[in-house]
């Protein structure tokens, strides 16, 4: 067993410590929201952080975000034509299915994905910033509207610093900048940083596995527009990935491996929460989200598996 597939059995394992943990009642379903916003606001945070800042910024703005703004571009425009113009979706119910195809979990899984299988969490980052300063801000202008019910607009100043007020953005910019202007920080500020780091990994697993010992049969629905996008997000958009890499880019080996391993992550949960708050096809982000994180384990060591 290569190295990555053996990598991955380290994930799964601490994935199912958290599965067994909520099955055995050990851990309760509304820990795994603990354990989630622990590793969002804080943990996963100093990660981006301590990477970015000691990481080659040539080498994370390169392949990785090529290769992931081309396979999402074609996998949104796929959805787009289908639901919107074949099956005549209103915006509001396009938008939440363009994203359900396309908005990666670069934060809870991405970057353990990208840390302990790839050795690197910083080639999660350019992904981590275009979705949340480009992709999020697009969809929230579309949203908002289309937004039905109370016809409140939100505000152009609200939708352009949104991102500002996601910790991700903020730990991967702080990054940024310390990598760009060559600051040396003093171990005494950043040991207690790699510390925190440290955790992201085990808790963001650990949560992801909580979350699925609590049951999805009755959250689940296999309407056209959630296998639609299911499909694009789980094989075509790897699929897109990996022949950019391949026949375009000429890639081969782990340079090869990681744009389409982070390609094949699944729907963000946060995709469900935009659904939510704008009340708009809740059903299909829920289950795009449920029945690609199922697949994705399986699809991402297959990937390492045949790649390596």
């Amino acid at each position: 067993m290569s190295a990555v597939v053996g990598a991955f059995g380290a994930l799964v394992a601490v994935a199912v410590l958290g599965y067994v943990v909520g099955v055995l009642g050990v851990l309760r379903s509304q820990d795994e929201l603990v354990l989630s916003r622990l590793a969002f606001f804080v943990a996963t945070p100093a990660l981006l952080f301590t990477t970015v800042a000691r990481a080659d910024l040539q080498a994370i703005f390169s392949v990785v975000l090529v290769t992931n703004l081309i396979s999402l571009f074609v996998v949104q425009v796929v959805f787009l034509l289908v639901a919107a113009v074949i099956w005549r979706r209103s915006r509001s119910q396009a938008t939440i299915g363009v994203l359900a195809s396309s908005y990666v979990n670069a934060g809870n899984l991405g970057v353990p994905v990208a840390a302990y299988v790839l050795g690197d969490g910083a080639l999660v980052a350019p992904i981590v910033l275009f979705q949340v300063l480009v992709m999020a801000p697009v969809a929230f202008a579309v949203l908002d509207g289309d937004r039905q019910g109370s016809g409140r607009r939100v505000s152009l100043r609200t939708v352009v610093t949104r991102p500002l007020r996601n910790p991700l953005t903020v730990a991967s910019l702080l990054g940024l900048l310390v990598s760009l202007l060559g600051v040396r920080l003093p171990e005494l500020v950043m040991r207690p940083i790699d510390l925190i780091a440290a955790a992201a990994v085990p808790v963001a697993l650990i949560a992801y596995g909580l979350s699925l010992s609590a049951g999805t049969k009755d959250s689940i629905t296999l309407r056209r527009d959630v296998v639609l996008a299911v499909g694009l997000k789980t094989f075509a958009q790897p699929l897109i990935a990996y022949a950019i890499a391949r026949w375009v880019l000429d890639l081969h080996g782990p340079a090869l491996l990681a744009p389409t391993l982070l390609a094949a992550l699944p729907t963000a949960q946060n995709v469900y929460v935009y659904a939510v708050h704008y009340r708009a096809s809740r059903t299909l982000a829920r289950s795009a989200v449920l029945l690609s994180t199922l697949l994705s384990i399986p699809i991402m060591i297959l990937i390492a598996g045949l790649l390596t």
